[in-house]
Order: structure tokens, then C-alpha cells, then sequence
């Protein structure tokens, strides 16, 4: 609110002025506004893209902030949506499982999305999950850049092609072109592979074993590299 001065009434002879500061402050005020939205100090106050408007609350990584491992999803779903944790639902239980196979403690490695806010329809009563936009994916890079600068994890696990994308700064990365682990200009190196999500919707028995197969494996990969197991990320492109 600006505050109010009281001062004599002007003459005649010289019209007020009194409006004109507050004319020469809008494009000050716009810029501010503007740079806050660029750079919001929290997560809470982001308005970098519309997803915060139908969603619950964004949904932070968490984990260690010594990780060796980042886990990097593609967006919250419901029920991280209304709990503000990552991987909860039904993909977070079945990335547990693929965690446990492949040997590794889920609470010593740092969980996080792509988006940070939940993108869904509504189909009836339910919340359905809708994929964000690039432009959406885009603008939440800011934060995932933030949770890369203080992790510095060894290996970064893409689970899924909007992951890969958003870790990459390549819109045209896909996982099949990502068949063997690749080093980011920050020197951390990237596994790609399957979302939890998409090994759940996978139909048939022996296409679902397989693709969860293929999450297992990469979760095996990620550990020997974190590890420095054959040499300094040997495998890395």
C-alpha cells in the first residue's frame, strides 16, 4: 500500500505533481513483480507456470543432501499431491520394490520430479494424471537445477522420457536413444529408464515382468556408478 502524504494545496499557477512519482513506480513495480516470478524465493511461491493454481501444493524432492543417487520422476501424482512427498502412491510402491531388488536404501537416495506441482483431469470423481507441457516442464527446470546444484549427486536415475528431457535441456531426448549412461555438463551421470508408472500400465504379463526388469537393472547401474565400481563413472558417454 502506498502511503499518503498531506501537504498545502498547490496554486493555480503550478499544477500538483503529486501523481507523478506514482506514475514513474508502475514499471519499477512490473519488474519486481516480474523478477519475482522468475525467481521465486520458495517453491510455495513460484508462479512460474500455471500448475500451481489446480494443485494441492507442490510437492518438494526429498532425501539427503549428501545423495550419491537422484531419482527424477516426471510430476507428483494424486496422492503426493495431497500428501507433499514424492512417491508415495502406487508408482512409489512399486519404485520401492525395484529399490530393494537392486539393492539400495530409498532413505539414502534424494527423490524428485521433473514438475513440482500435480497436472491431472477430472474424469468423474478421480483426478487423472495429465503430462505436462514443455513449456510447463521448461519453467520448472529452474527448480530442478537448484536441487542439482545442492545435491551434486554422482548419478542421476531419468525415470521416464520427461525426466530424461527436463535433466538433459534436450527436448528431444527419448529413452531409447539413452541406452547407455551419459555425463551432464555438471559432471553428474544420467541412467534412463522406465517410470514405475509406465511398468504398472504395462498390459501383459511378460511385457510388465520385462519392463520392470529393465527399471531393476537401471537401478543396478545407477548403484555400481555411485559407487565408482570400475573406474571413475567409466561407463558414462
Amino acid at each position: 500500500m502506498t502511503r499518503q502524504t498531506h501537504s498545502r494545496p498547490s496554486s493555480p499557477s503550478r499544477p500538483s505533481t503529486s501523481s507523478a512519482p506514482a506514475k514513474r513506480a508502475k514499471p519499477a513495480a512490473a519488474a519486481a513483480r516480474r523478477a519475482d516470478d522468475d525467481t521465486p524465493a520458495t517453491l510455495d511461491a513460484c508462479r512460474r507456470c500455471s500448475l500451481w493454481e489446480h494443485a494441492t501444493q507442490p510437492v518438494p524432492g526429498a532425501g539427503p543432501a549428501d545423495a550419491r543417487i537422484m531419482l527424477v520422476g516426471e510430476q507428483p501424482g494424486d496422492q503426493e499431491d495431497r500428501t507433499g512427498i514424492p512417491f508415495v502412491g502406487a508408482a512409489g510402491r512399486m519404485l520401492d520394490r525395484a529399490l530393494d531388488e537392486a539393492g539400495i536404501d530409498r532413505t539414502q537416495v534424494y527423490l524428485t520430479n521433473a514438475v513440482k506441482h500435480f497436472k491431472w483431469e477430472p474424469r468423474g470423481k478421480r483426478r487423472l494424471h495429465k503430462t505436462p507441457a514443455q513449456r510447463e516442464v521448461a519453467a520448472c527446470r529452474y527448480w530442478l537445477q537448484r536441487e542439482l546444484d545442492t545435491i551434486e549427486p554422482r548419478v542421476i536415475v531419468a525415470l521416464g522420457a520427461t525426466a530424461l528431457r527436463a535433466v538433459l535441456q534436450d527436448n528431444d531426448a527419448t529413452l531409447e536413444r539413452a541406452r547407455k549412461p551419459v555425463r551432464t555438463p555438471g559432471g553428474s551421470v544420467v541412467v534412463a529408464t522406465y517410470h514405475p508408472s509406465y511398468v504398472l500400465r504395462t498390459r501383459g504379463a511378460d511385457s510388465r515382468e520385462h519392463a520392470y526388469r529393465t527399471l531393476v537393472d537401471a537401478l543396478r547401474t545407477a548403484s555400481r556408478l555411485a559407487r565408482g565400481a570400475g573406474g571413475e563413472h567409466g561407463d558414462a558417454e
